[in-house]
């Protein structure tokens, strides 16, 4: 995916003989989408996955087991290197990252210790992580593979990895010197590296085989 060029847009619209127009309508809709903002951060529980894009509230069904398994058994293997090493702090499922216009609760996120030093226990929204985790199922890929995709990138999200847990497949992303992801890996063995997360290193089969991942937590635990 290309990242779009916000310049470019704007001379588009400004070559326009309506672009007042133009610009005043962006804005009224933008104020009324501010306001529903505010509604959603009260109205929301501590139960339910919700996520604000572009303007609408998108309430998520519950997870398949696969889902759920590839989620738990890589959280476990970020959770134990960075607590071990004190790199930071690592988020699942329930935490919300408020980025300029939306709001997302990636299945994984992680934030180096820059950013989690400043956090308060009673925290409920958070800035950009370092790291994003999305799994994919039927009702999120498109999003994950879209919207996210183009909003992690637009705000510097270091490295976003995509996993497709029924394929048993991860696509590694990390920001290009011209701010734009670039696709690092896409396997379903090997060894994938984190470059958000310094010296993390895991086999990709941990992700989806309990026993390869009991493996790797030995192996990370070995780590000095």
């Amino acid at each position: 995916m290309v990242k779009i060029s916000h310049k470019k847009l704007i001379n588009n619209i400004l070559s326009m003989p309506d672009a007042a127009i133009i610009v005043n309508e962006i804005a009224v809709k933008l104020e009324e989408e501010r306001k529903k903002r505010e509604k959603f951060y009260n109205d929301i529980t501590e139960s339910e996955k919700a996520e604000f894009i572009n303007g609408e509230i998108i309430i998520h069904s519950s997870v398949k087991k696969e889902h759920n398994d590839a989620t738990s058994l890589l959280h476990g293997l970020i959770g134990i290197y960075v607590s071990k090493n004190k790199l930071g702090y690592v988020g699942i499922e329930k935490i919300m990252i408020s980025l300029s216009r939306n709001d997302y609760e990636p299945d994984i996120c992680f934030f180096d210790k820059s950013k989690s030093d400043k956090f308060k226990p009673e925290q409920s929204l958070f800035p950009s992580p370092d790291l994003v985790v999305e799994v994919l199922s039927k009702g999120t890929s498109k999003n994950d593979q879209g919207v996210k995709f183009e909003d992690y990138q637009a705000h510097n999200i270091l490295e976003y990895w995509i996993i497709d847990p029924v394929k048993k497949i991860i696509e590694q992303y990390r920001l290009s010197e011209n701010g734009s992801y670039e696709l690092i890996l896409k396997a379903g063995s090997g060894i994938i590296e984190s470059k958000a997360i310094k010296g993390f290193s895991i086999p990709i089969e941990a992700i989806f085989d309990e026993d390869k991942n009991l493996e790797a937590v030995e192996n990370l635990l070995k780590i000095q």
